[in-house]
């Protein structure tokens, strides 16, 4: 069967590897040069396959007030806020209970297992190297009640046999030396370790050489501008370089997925939360990451990628503005300061970095069919597009060949969002 993926990003570079495994001919449309040219290009690095989590929580509304209190807040809302950010913000607030909470979180876990085993099935099937390491990640706290917290999570992440351990400050700094600087401010963390760290860009581009090899075509620098319909499917897609047409249709377009399925009634609800990185060389293996560490706190997420440091973090509600924003950089360098000082040269050019991560209110990302019989959506991963996307390949390579889930798919797909034949009535 002939299948277009539209987005060459690590979620449609993936689900083009695991389609073609199939047997299928595949071309994927992308307006970039490359692959994974956009969110996927810088991201913070880690596969966080136990730390899966849901933005929205029911602690979140508090921890706003009290970040517009201190004025130091990872969350930035544009003043001139558009209508589709206010609604992103309500929605979100309708998902911070407990209920929603940890129903999206068992949601999020079960792609996020089973893409770890995809993702070790695509190591399995050809030689990669994409800066890997496998050491497990650390989430750390500044006082005791956030180790309270967290204790709620461990039924969950018991449910789905994530490998976990509450660790002392001391504990943390014997798996992660660097933090000896700060090893008297911890409470303490928690260690996830089954989570595994990598270079999200180099693994698309080693996928990408292999799905060439499998006879994949790739259309760079080809502008997608519409989905064509005939008959309740799709007929086409029209490009500025033409039409193309296939038997089915996968969108993988990240955050700009809404902007052509609006144009054929369908409604999701992703907004393009901005994050931003930096990405400095290591002065001090000792006093730098050795893996991902995760300061729930300040919410950011420091990782070692070979011998460069990636700090990443920040959620900016702007809209599509890509301009970088000069005190986003300072609290990633203050962030990347507070805990490992004396791990990076300061001399050098920090790469900085900004992306719009594809979110959804609940977190959970959409993958699944629509009510065109041939097109399918495999998008809304927002900060976990990483983490999730082998298994999020593999699973919409799976429904496009008719092949049963070897996943639930309950909650997955655009069904969650109560969508009506053409239009949506009610976001959830």
């Amino acid at each position: 069967m002939k299948v277009v993926v539209l987005g060459a990003g690590i979620i449609g570079t993936t689900s083009a590897y695991f389609l073609a495994k199939q047997g299928h001919e595949v071309t994927v449309i992308d307006r970039q040069d490359s692959v994974s040219m956009e969110t996927s290009h810088a991201n913070a690095g880690c596969l966080s396959y136990g730390f899966t989590s849901p933005w929205a929580s029911p602690g979140l509304p508090f921890s706003v007030l009290k970040w517009v209190l201190t004025g130091r807040s990872p969350l930035i809302i544009n003043p001139n806020m558009s209508v589709e950010t206010i609604k992103f913000i309500y929605r979100i607030y309708k998902n911070c209970n407990s209920r929603s909470y940890e129903i999206n979180k068992s949601r999020m876990l079960r792609v996020a297992n089973y893409s770890q085993k995809a993702l070790l099935e695509i190591e399995t099937d050809f030689d990669l190297y994409y800066e890997q390491k496998k050491q497990g990640s650390l989430q750390l706290f500044w006082d005791s009640k956030e180790i309270e917290k967290v204790q709620k999570d461990i039924a969950i992440l018991d449910k789905f046999n994530i490998n976990s351990k509450i660790l002392s400050a001391e504990e943390c700094v014997k798996i992660e030396p660097g933090l000896q600087y700060v090893k008297n401010k911890l409470a303490g963390g928690i260690q996830f370790m089954d989570d595994f760290t990598g270079n999200c860009y180099l693994f698309s581009t080693e996928v990408y050489k292999k799905c060439v090899e499998m006879g994949v075509n790739f259309e760079f620098n080809t502008e997608i501008k519409s989905l064509q319909i005939s008959n309740d499917r799709i007929a086409s897609v029209s490009t500025d370089r033409g039409e193309i047409k296939a038997d089915c249709y996968s969108v993988s377009l990240g955050s700009y997925s809404t902007k052509i399925l609006s144009k054929i009634g369908i409604e999701i609800p992703i907004y393009p939360v901005k994050g931003y990185s930096i990405t400095l060389p290591v002065l001090s293996n000792e006093d730098a990451p050795q893996s991902t560490i995760m300061d729930e706190k300040n919410k950011i997420a420091i990782t070692r990628l070979g011998d460069r440091i990636r700090v990443a973090g920040m959620a900016h509600l702007t809209d599509f503005d890509k301009n970088l924003r000069a005190k986003s950089l300072d609290s990633l360098m203050n962030g990347l300061d507070l805990l490992f000082p004396k791990s990076y040269e300061s001399s050098k050019e920090t790469n900085f970095w900004t992306g719009f991560r594809p979110s959804t209110p609940d977190g959970t990302p959409i993958i699944g069919p629509t009510h065109f019989n041939n097109l399918f959506l495999n998008t809304g991963h927002g900060t976990l597009g990483w983490t999730m996307s082998a298994g999020s390949g593999k699973l919409l390579a799976n429904l496009v060949s008719g092949i049963d889930p070897e996943i639930s798919t309950e909650g997955i797909d655009m069904s969650r969002y109560r969508f009506s034949n053409k239009m949506i009535k009610n976001y959830g």
